[in-house]
């Protein structure tokens, strides 16, 4: 940098000399900080800034700034001002701006969120996430001076003004993220010369019908277009780049359109950004989609019915491409050789298609890519074939669900960037490498289902990846040890373990007492003996144990009743989704703003099912309040239920089938009102089953092998003696269960709630 003459103003000057002529000196700062001046600084500001930097000489600039600073601004007219408060007043709520005008006096340039000219003309309106609701007044539109609008993120309700998009001077335009619903406006027929609308977005709103296919004739001067996550049927317009030749980037995405890709849209000789995924397209990809030479962005993910191969011929004209995203449809045939001919390749998304052969060698070349995601395809090969140390920005590898086989070659072990690695499904079979180690940044780490040995190994250099919080190894090291040692430890941030489908035998291992911040432990189908360990409440986070179908004896430890997450009357605190989506740890996407709830195989879950466990089952199971699955079939408890099963009014599972439980049912147990799935067959259990609650719901499969039970869903059909009235039970037991259904209705409220949130 070099001190410019004029003072308030820093200067650039070439690197390569050490002077510059006032055309080559372009402008990088302005500070007039302490100069008294007086005025309003002009939106255009950056627009002056952006000229003087080709044109116009630092000393002129800074005149020409201190003469426009320095004149008195006009307040608004009474006009403008009208039509503001009007705007407001068509609102079912202005989110308080009403008094946060009102505070700022009466000239409307110096009210919230408006901008002005020099001329008290109102030119912008930017009351984003301000808490609006209602419909959009056409009063915006009489403010004839208007360039730009900005309502996103409230709850504006009803249609968008056909006056907005077609106004003679507004450039900008966004309604995104709120209500809006019915149609985009088509052109109305008294519109026929061209309109100044550079950006449209109304993307996340609630718009639907027909997309509108003559509109974009009068566009000549849009430059971007977002219609994503809406409900727009119909076709893409195959006028979209004929009338919008500056067309720079289009968003379709998430609506319901239909039908082939135009091939019109390679006409958009500027087009940077296309996507149009989450639809019903269907068709090839039109090889004229490769003409539009400027794309950056190329994503039609989850279409489904796009098909054909990759054109490797045609492909290489996107030398600019830095997103290709064809994921979620049904395009076969091998990933072209000349994949390696996109250097500037940043993100590469093929997975779940029906793509064969080998990954290319090529694929060495593009050095930029951060993302490879093939999951779910037909490739097989080596994957040896790839040089993956030349991939140092690489931070996702995900081949899950392929016919990939080998051993996975040490190159990988070099991607020092790699954040996730998903191999699962494949062939892959040796040792995992100590190198493995060496990737610092490893969080997710998914193996399963392959051929690996050595779990002892596998483990101990997995621990040297102090970032892992998801690590998935089931159904590899079959039949060997549960590693013992001690020594194994690091894993001080993991969150989901699964060692599942192993026929690991031992008993399950101290060393997992240490794994602090475990949300959910995976030990089923394996051999496992011995014990319950007493020590499984130390373990503060875990909310889901899955330790069935083993050979775990015993009774079952009071500490497990002391679990903490299970027993929190906290709302139920579900596995943060990208633990477990790796789509969702690539986008990094916050689960919050999505239209997504966590699988609930994911949920607040003890299952015990299919051990060897002896006993009674203890009254203090009651206290697990925040379960929502509870299996303890198959095993060898005797005894009667426990009525304090009634307190787990969150339970929507509940399997306690194959044990050789006697005595009645629990009247308590109609108080569990979400129970979905219910089974106590083949016990010893006599008496009529309840009346009352879900329980009445259920067929007789869930009952059978108790002969001794009756109900109207059983061939043994009760007496009048045996099916005597729930009412007639003790008035103690009447005071409990109006306890727990005053509880039970405040935790559905709770539920519900918490549901709408999610949404």
């Amino acid at each position: 940098m070099a001190a410019s003459p004029c003072r308030g103003m820093t200067t650039a000057r070439p690197a390569a000399s050490g002077k510059a002529s006032p055309e080559d000196r372009a402008v990088t700062e302005v500070s007039l900080a302490f100069r008294g001046l007086e005025g309003r600084v002009s939106p255009s500001l950056a627009e002056i800034l952006a000229m003087c930097s080709f044109t116009v000489p630092p000393v002129v600039l800074q005149l020409f700034l201190l003469l426009f600073l320095a004149s008195p601004a006009t307040a608004c007219t009474e006009q403008e001002k009208h039509n503001l408060l009007q705007f407001l007043a068509g609102l079912s709520s202005d989110g308080g701006l009403a008094t946060s005008w009102r505070n700022n006096g009466t000239d409307c340039c110096e009210w919230e969120g408006i901008s002005c000219n020099g001329d008290g003309a109102v030119t912008g309106v930017s009351l984003e996430s301000k808490g609006l609701e209602g419909p959009i007044s056409p009063f915006l539109t009489n403010l004839t001076s208007l360039l730009r609008i900005n309502l996103s993120h409230n709850s504006l309700s009803g249609g968008l003004p056909a006056e907005l998009i077609f106004s003679r001077n507004i450039i900008v335009l966004d309604v995104s993220f709120s209500r809006l619903n019915g149609s985009l406006p088509e052109l109305p027929s008294l519109v026929t010369t061209d309109r100044p609308l550079q950006v449209l977005n109304i993307s996340s709103n609630q718009f639907g019908s027909e997309f509108p296919s003559a509109t974009w004739k009068v566009m000549k001067n849009l430059i971007a277009l977002n219609t994503s996550n809406n409900s727009f049927t119909g076709h893409i317009p195959s006028s979209l780049c004929i009338g919008s030749p500056s067309l720079a980037l289009l968003d379709l995405s998430y609506n319901q359109l239909s039908g082939d890709i135009p091939i019109t849209l390679g006409n958009c000789s500027k087009l940077k950004v296309l996507k149009a995924g989450n639809n019903h397209l269907s068709g090839i990809l039109p090889v004229e989609i490769f003409h539009a030479t400027s794309l950056e962005y190329l994503s039609f993910p989850n279409n489904g019915g796009l098909q054909g191969e990759l054109d490797g011929a045609h492909i290489v004209k996107l030398s600019s491409l830095l997103t290709l995203d064809l994921g979620g449809n049904s395009f076969s045939g091998a990933i072209p050789e000349s994949i390696g001919q996109l250097r500037r390749l940043e993100e590469l998304h093929l997975g779940s298609n029906n793509m064969s052969g080998e990954l290319p060698s090529t694929m060495s070349n593009c050095t930029n890519l951060k993302t490879i995601d093939l999951k779910i395809n037909n490739l097989t090969g080596d994957i040896g074939k790839v040089n993956f140390a030349t991939l140092q920005n690489l931070k996702s590898l995900d081949l899950m669900e392929n016919n990939l086989g080998g051993i996975v070659p040490e190159s990988i072990y070099s991607c020092s960037n790699l954040t996730a690695l998903r191999l699962s499904a494949n062939h892959f079979h040796g040792e995992i490498s100590l190198r493995i180690g060496n990737l610092k940044h490893l969080s997710f780490v998914s193996l399963s289902r392959n051929s690996f040995t050595n779990i002892t190994k596998a483990l101990h250099a997995l621990k040297s990846c102090r970032n892992i919080s998801t690590l998935l190894i089931g159904r590899n090291f079959m039949n060997e040890a549960m590693p013992q040692d001690e020594s194994i430890d690091g894993f001080q941030n993991l969150q989901f373990l699964a060692m599942h489908q192993c026929s690991l035998t031992g008993r399950i291992p101290t060393w997992l007492s240490k794994l602090t911040r475990l949300k959910v432990l995976v030990l089923s189908k394996n051999k496992l003996t011995g014990p319950m360990p007493s020590w499984i409440n130390s373990l503060n986070n875990l909310f889901h144990l899955d330790v069935s179908t083993n050979s775990l004896s015993g009774k079952i430890p009071v500490t497990l009743m002391e679990m903490a997450m299970l027993k929190s009357d906290k709302p139920a605190i579900y596995l943060d989704p990208s633990l477990v989506d790796l789509d969702l740890l690539i986008y990094a996407v916050d689960p919050s703003k999505l239209q997504y709830r966590i699988n609930s195989d994911w949920c607040k879950m003890l299952n015990l099912g299919n051990n060897k466990f002896t006993g009674v089952i203890p009254q203090e199971i009651g206290q697990l309040k925040a379960l929502l699955y509870l299996n303890l079939s198959s095993n060898n408890f005797y005894g009667e239920i426990p009525q304090s099963i009634g307190n787990l009014t969150n339970l929507q599972r509940l399997d306690l089938s194959n044990n050789h439980l006697t005595g009645e049912i629990p009247a308590a147990l109609e108080i569990l009102h979400f129970l979905s799935e219910f089974n106590i067959s083949n016990n010893d259990l006599e008496g009529p089953i309840p009346t009352a609650g879900q329980l009445s719901t259920f067929q007789a499969s869930s009952f059978n092998g108790n002969p001794k039970l009756c109900g109207t869903m059983l061939i043994n059909h009760c007496s009048s003696v045996e099916a005597a009235p729930i009412s007639i039970v003790s008035g103690e037991y009447e005071e409990w269960r109006s306890e727990v259904l005053n509880n039970a209705s405040k935790q559905e409220n709770d539920a519900q709630r918490r549901h709408h949130r999610w949404h």
